[in-house]
Order: C-alpha cells, then structure tokens, then sequence
C-alpha cells in the first residue's frame, strides 16, 4: 500500500505533519479527516533506495537481519502490553530498550521517535520494510482503525509461529538425505584423489590391459587429480551466477516456478506455499480487509514470484466481476475438495473460517509428505550408493582378480 506525506492542522491550529498509508490521495484525505486533520498538502512519499551512507557493515555482510523467533518474541509482547492497556509509544520504547537483536532494537528506537513526532504505528513500521513486511504492516495499519491492535498482535504470532513450525519440519525431514549426499560427495573426492591412485600405480606395473571399469576410475581420479582448481573455481563461478541469477527478476521467477515442479519435493514446497495463503489470506479477511486488496498482501506473503502472478490473476478476476471460487478455479492452484470448501464459504459467508480449514488441511498434508520424504528419498540413496560400490568392486577387484588367476597358472 503506498504512503502519503502531509502537512495538515490538527483541532487546536497546530501544524501537524506526518505520513499516512491509502490506496490514493483522496483516501488519505479522508483518513486524515477521520483524525480530526485538515490536510493542507498530500504528495505521495518516495521509496527510500537506501543510500550508501546509512549502510553499515553488517548490512552488507548481510547480518542485519531480524529472525523468526525474534520477531514471534516482539509480536508475543506486544500482544500482552496492548492487552494490559500500555500506551504505544511507552510499550515499543520499552521493547526498544529490552530486546537482544540489535537490528530489532534500532528499527523500535526509530520507530518511538517517529510515534512522538504523531505518525500512526503502521506508517513508522513501514519506513522498515526489511523487518516488518506489508502483511504485517496491513494487519496493524486495520488494528489501528478498529481499535483492536491487541488481536492484529494476536493474529500475527499465530501466523509467525505456524511459519516456523513449517520450517522446522522442512528442516528436519531434510536433514538425513542432506547428510548422506554430503558423505558420498566427501567418499567420492577422497577415493579419487588418495585410494584410486595408489591401485593405479599397482596395475600399471601389470602392462595388461584393465577392465572398462578400472580405465574408468583411473580416468576419473586422473580428472580429479589435473583438475581439481579448475573444478573448484568453476563450481564458484556458477554459485555466484546462480545468486546474481535469483536477485534478477526473470531469474527468480524461474526458479520459483520449477521448484515447485521438482520431483518428490516440489509438491511438498507448493503444498506449505498455499498453507500461507491460506493462512494469511483468512487473518486479512478476518481483520476486516476487502478481498482484493487482502489478496495483494498475500502475494507478497507467498514469498514465490510464480505463485504471486497466479495470486494477482485471481485478484485481477475478482476485480472484473468473477466470484473468488471462479478465479480459484481458472489459477488451477487448488484441488478439487479444496475448491468445494471455498464455494462453501462463499454461500455461507465465512470464507475467511473456510480459508483457514484450507490452510490446516495442506499443513496436515505437508506434515504426511514430510513424514513419508525421507522412506521415499531413501531407496534412491540407496541405489546410488550401490552404483558407487558396484564400479569401485569391479575397477578393483576384477583386475586383481586377473592378477591371482595368472599367478595360479603360472
């Protein structure tokens, strides 16, 4: 949502100056009437690109950033200090002063002093975009309106806290078979470069000819051997072009619409995707904001370019006059049962409570595909590891086998 700069008088006279959150310039007018402001000038407020001195160096070694828990952390507290009646300004100084994550505590020490300078909680949380994102600031910016900034704190730690829960089942299920390609790549190197040379030396003194499976480790570790630097640099230079890669537009696009098509994984990686949406699309809704505007907030939430456009096309859909079950249906994002709950909470009128019954169902199913991924991942482990042993018996053993058979007939 864009920000408005103004310069208005408040009910005494005073001048007063600040910025707002609206979808336009009228909308912010009448959001500062509501104020008991009357704006005198309203210009839309630049994006801050972030110049080069107001960089540190752990921003550029990319250590500023707020984690998870720390973020759950604040929005736990802040739930508890609205809810004991503790004025904005006196709890975000206090949390200010309290927290252990430096990058959290400057972003809380700047948003009090502007607080005191009369913006609204949810236009200084958008001056740090890095740390709160427009979900967030969305649900605070309506808590605010309503009066109920203590369940907008609510909602979020709920959201927050299923986000980590997700991650850290992802985390776990992957860790074995991480482990495991991590051992045979370590296997592989170590057999190329000590093991397979010193049978080299062996059966070259032999002058007969190898089996197609000795000349192909011998071969192998020769490569390993003459050009291993080359080899190194070069998986250097397609780790940066990956990464220079994911920061493009184009690039991240891409790689956000294979991974959700990767074999075993990528139904898993889009099943969690629309447990977000699902998510968060039911707390906007719930927080009393219009569908189309929830579903742009949500886009952004989703944290994947490919599904964001499919999200976008659902709110242009919606914006033309379509029902929210139709434009469900033309993404072909959802499956059928999930399609019947969606139509059910339009004819009902609950579709923010069906939107959350969507999201628990794909978590229940991310939980089984996450609980059956590494009985699935396995029997591939398995068959490469045989592979690797099968060539390693025969380009060892066979020739030494040839060696025992001449001897014995000598």
């Amino acid at each position: 949502m864009p920000s408005f700069k103004y310069t208005g008088r408040n009910v005494s006279g005073s001048q007063v100056n600040g910025k707002v959150e609206a979808v336009s310039a009228t909308a912010a007018a009448e959001q500062l009437f509501r104020q008991n402001i009357t704006p005198i000038s309203i210009a839309q407020a630049k994006e801050s690109g972030g110049s080069a001195a107001n960089l540190d160096v752990s921003e550029l070694l990319g250590l500023s950033r707020v984690t998870l828990d720390e973020m759950i952390i604040f929005c736990r507290q802040m739930y508890a200090l609205m809810r004991s009646g503790v004025p904005i300004l006196r709890a975000i100084n206090g949390m200010s002063e309290s927290s252990n994550s430096a990058p959290l505590k400057k972003a809380l020490a700047d948003i009090g002093k502007q607080l005191e300078g009369g913006y609204a909680l949810s236009s200084a949380l958008n001056q740090h975009p890095k740390i709160f994102n427009s979900l967030f600031v969305s649900l605070i910016h309506v808590g605010e309106n309503t009066g109920q900034l203590d369940e907008s704190f609510n909602k979020l730690t709920v959201y927050l806290e299923r986000e980590q829960a997700t991650r850290k089942r992802i985390k776990t299920a992957l860790r074995y078979p991480s482990m495991v390609v991590i051992a045979l790549s370590a296997a592989l190197v170590i057999l190329n470069i000590f093991v397979i040379p010193t049978f080299a030396n062996m059966f070259s003194k032999l002058g007969a000819e190898l089996p197609l499976a000795t000349r192909f480790l011998i071969a192998s570790s020769n490569f390993f051997i003459n050009f291993w630097p080359y080899m190194l640099m070069a998986v250097v230079l397609v780790f940066i072009a990956v990464k220079q890669s994911l920061k493009t537009k184009q690039g991240r696009y891409q790689w956000d619409k294979r991974k959700v098509k990767i074999p075993i994984i990528g139904n898993i990686i889009e099943r969690s995707i629309l447990a977000r949406f699902s998510h968060s699309f039911g707390i906007v809704l719930t927080a009393g904001v219009p569908m189309t505007s929830g579903l742009n907030l949500v886009a952004d939430a989703v944290d994947n370019s490919y599904m964001k456009d499919k999200i976008v096309a659902m709110r242009m859909a919606i914006e033309s006059g379509e029902s929210l079950l139709r434009s469900a249906i033309a993404s072909t994002l959802f499956t059928p049962l999930v399609l019947q709950m969606i139509a059910v909470g339009e004819e009902t009128g609950r579709v923010d409570d069906l939107l959350k019954e969507v999201g628990d169902y794909y978590e229940r199913e991310v939980d089984y595909d996450l609980s059956t991924l590494t009985a699935r991942i396995e029997p591939l482990l398995l068959i490469v590891v045989a592979i690797m042993v099968l060539i390693l018996a025969l380009g060892i053993f066979t020739p030494m086998w040839d060696m025992a058979s001449a001897m014995q007939g000598k």
